[in-house]
């Protein structure tokens, strides 16, 4: 378990991550059953509503989470560094969390530049995990 120990940043994003996907799961079923829909339905897109924008934070938050611990893991389990892995493993927590907040919030538009910006961060993090670990594969 020592070795996993230089890597507890990065465990540490991984489940605080999941954690926030688990407690937006709740808030996005309680917004949506106050309009009336079933479970599992999806509201209107319309952006100035909360539940659509509770809905799709949840549902980007399910989308990303497979991709960004598979990298986090795989990076880890094959060994990449623990420096590299812990920072932007961080970085991608820091940047999701924060695009989670402008979603749920409803700052800027539909196609708001800051969110795209802090999508585009995230997704970069996750990259370069995938490429540290395939390169440590070899």
């Amino acid at each position: 378990m020592e070795l996993f120990a230089e890597y507890s940043h990065a465990i540490a994003s991984l489940v605080i991550f999941t954690l926030i996907v688990l407690l937006l799961s709740p808030f996005s079923a309680l917004a949506k059953a106050s309009k009336g829909l079933a479970p599992g339905a999806t509201p209107d897109q319309d952006y100035s509503e909360k539940a659509y924008r509770l809905n799709r934070a949840y549902l980007n938050g399910t989308e990303t989470l497979p991709a960004f611990l598979t990298v986090t893991v795989a990076a880890i389990l094959l060994g990449a560094s623990p420096f590299w892995v812990n920072l932007l493993a961080s970085i991608a927590l820091v940047a999701r969390v924060v695009m989670l907040i402008v979603h749920i919030r409803g700052v800027g538009k539909p196609h708001s530049g800051l969110r795209s910006v802090l999508y585009v961060i995230g997704w970069a993090c996750m990259m370069v995990l995938g490429v540290m670990a395939l390169v440590a594969s070899f």
